[in-house]
């Protein structure tokens, strides 16, 4: 596969004086970029928040599902708190990516 990657490179790099990939820049509109930050913001907000309120109950139920002997009660709202976490975590990463791409689009 190296080799097959290697030709390609060397095709391109022989072409010609004029680059064989033209110089391209994406940027967004700068109608869009408001609204964009504002949908992300929220929704990035929004689900935390969500996530936050998942742990919250998952809490509760563990309390509830212990104090009560109800083991299963108590499995569900570990497995909650677990998921919650894992949600938070995948939300940030998410975040992240989407903010970095479009600041790399937006050329900031």
């Amino acid at each position: 596969m190296s080799q097959l990657l290697q030709a390609t490179h060397d095709f391109l790099t022989l072409a010609g004086d004029s680059p064989a990939i033209p110089d391209f820049k994406p940027t967004l509109p700068s109608t869009l970029q408001t609204p964009t930050g504002k949908i992300l913001g929220y929704t990035a907000g929004g689900g935390l928040s969500l996530c936050v309120l998942g742990g919250l109950s998952g809490w509760a139920m563990t309390a509830i599902g212990h104090n009560s002997e109800r083991a299963t009660l108590a499995a569900r709202g570990k497995s909650a708190i677990v998921w919650s976490v894992v949600a938070a975590v995948g939300i940030a990463v998410t975040s992240g990516l989407v903010w970095s791409f479009y600041s790399m689009a937006s050329g900031k």
